[in-house]
């Protein structure tokens, strides 16, 4: 459930509470009992407890503690996941909502403490059946705090609710997440907020010759679908888009080089790519940023049958280019290429495209962060990076040598979709440079995007990865 964030003048006295301090003397306003203050003294002194509860037999306050870190993205992403915390202990005490009062903290802190509750309270109940559906309680979180106003309390709501689209889009399980249920639940958001779409079907990309996605939908029964999603509001402040492009396979199989049973169990989520974008074009739309963003989301199924593609097929792509392919899994790039082509009619400012690209970045570095590179690019891989540590979405740069050219190499075509057992993630991004002729970042999200376990506010299963990093990097060119 999506708990509404509000702002409120001032707290009842009498109801649930949550007050944000920074020590011990920030407790003078609250009016503690003796009693009462004792307790909360012991319990940060000896147990080094930040996250304090005094029930008052009528109605419960919390105290929560600011952990600072000399790292002011390492204090906020603390408050992120105390606000998770906080949110498990009024889920399990049934509390339908809370109050917060800011007693010392910054205004970063109160606004990402909220954001880690909201975002932690999202819940996939779609398949359950009603006696074993445990929804969370928590339907209100109420601040006050001066120094928040309620424009940033309107962004907020805005960024769970992509959040929560998004993460609705990638555990929607495989049979009723088609190429065509995908694009009509982008037309459904872009129709919410004013964004201009078009949806190109089979008979189109066929005309349009895009090789790359025909190829990999060959062993479908589903066809194909191209997404288009533009925002363009009258006063832009850039001249040339901004394009996202995001991949969109809605099952991963790994085609006639079929993945183990056990290696295909989460392959629903192969289409966060382009569940990210389409989120985080709603998100711009909706907070009226002037900048121009274009979104790209190709999408098909990847299967095996009698008429797919096998290794050892020459593809032509859409922008001319062969293909020998080698691996039937390495199909996200196929897609991916024929959009970063696509994209070029654009003169795009940037092209940025964010894919479940390889389990080479997953192995590199986990759930931790998201894999980078890309050319041309100028300033704004250092701009995405500011960004991913806004949002602790963090980015990691990979090496981009031209010595990584020669692995793609194809003896019978122009290049080959596999480079061989090493450097995986980085030949997946030589694929795509070879198709992007303008500045270009690829973000590889295969290790963020889809988790087995909770990790704090991010959940697990869907994480909506990617979203709030676009997010946050368009609101920044908006200002400049």
């Amino acid at each position: 459930m999506c708990a509404k964030i509000k702002k409120i003048k001032e707290t009842n006295k009498e109801e649930n509470k949550i007050y944000l301090v920074t020590e011990i003397k920030d407790l003078k306003p609250i009016s503690l009992s003796k009693a009462e203050l004792t307790y909360v003294e012991k319990q940060k002194k000896d147990l080094e407890s930040n996250f304090i509860t005094v029930n008052r037999f009528g109605y419960w306050i919390f105290i929560q503690f600011l952990k600072k870190n000399d790292d002011i993205y390492l204090t906020l992403e603390n408050c992120r996941k105390d606000g998770d915390k906080a949110l498990n202990t009024l889920n399990n005490l049934k509390f339908s909502k809370i109050q917060i009062e800011n007693l010392s903290w910054k205004k970063d802190e109160v606004i990402c403490f909220a954001e880690g509750m909201a975002l932690s309270n999202y819940q996939y109940l779609k398949f359950k059946s009603t006696n074993t559906k445990k929804a969370n309680s928590l339907k209100e979180i109420l601040v006050a705090a001066e120094i928040v106003s309620a424009n940033e309390i309107t962004e907020l709501n805005n960024v769970v609710d992509a959040i929560y689209k998004c993460k609705d889009l990638v555990n929607e399980p495989p049979a009723s997440m088609t190429a065509k249920i995908f694009a009509k639940e982008a037309e459904k958001m872009a129709k919410e907020v004013g964004i201009k779409i078009e949806v190109l079907n089979k008979t189109k990309i066929e005309a349009l010759k895009m090789g790359g996605l025909l190829a990999v939908n060959r062993g479908s029964v589903d066809p194909p679908t191209f997404t288009i999603m533009e925002w363009k509001p009258a006063k832009a402040v850039n001249k040339n888009p901004y394009v996202f492009v995001g991949k969109g396979v809605v099952y991963d199989t790994g085609g006639m080089s079929l993945k183990p049973s056990g290696s295909m169990e989460t392959m629903k989520c192969d289409m966060g790519g382009a569940a990210a974008v389409a989120s985080a074009l709603y998100l711009i739309a909706k907070a009226k940023l002037p900048v121009h963003v274009i979104g790209l989301m190709p999408a098909t199924d990847n299967r095996p049958s009698g008429n797919a593609q096998v290794p050892g097929d020459i593809i032509r792509m859409y922008s001319g280019a062969t293909v020998e392919v080698l691996n039937t899994d390495a199909e996200g790039r196929l897609i991916l290429a024929d959009a970063l082509h696509y994209a070029k009619k654009y003169k795009p400012e940037l092209v940025i495209d964010i894919a479940t690209l390889t389990g080479a970045a997953a192995n590199a570095i986990g759930r931790y962060g998201i894999v980078a590179m890309g050319s041309k690019y100028k300033n704004y891989m250092d701009d995405l990076k500011t960004s991913g540590w806004n949002v602790f979405e963090r980015i990691v740069e990979f090496p981009f040598w031209e010595d990584f050219d020669e692995l793609i190499k194809s003896e019978i075509a122009d290049i080959k979709n596999i480079g061989g057992p090493v450097a995986g993630a980085i030949t997946a991004g030589k694929f795509l440079e070879y198709f992007a002729e303008y500045p270009w970042i690829h973000l590889d999200i295969a290790g963020p995007v889809f988790l087995d376990k909770k990790d704090s506010y991010r959940g697990s299963s869907a994480t909506g990865s990617g979203v709030r990093l676009f997010y946050d990097f368009i609101k920044n060119k908006s200002k400049k």
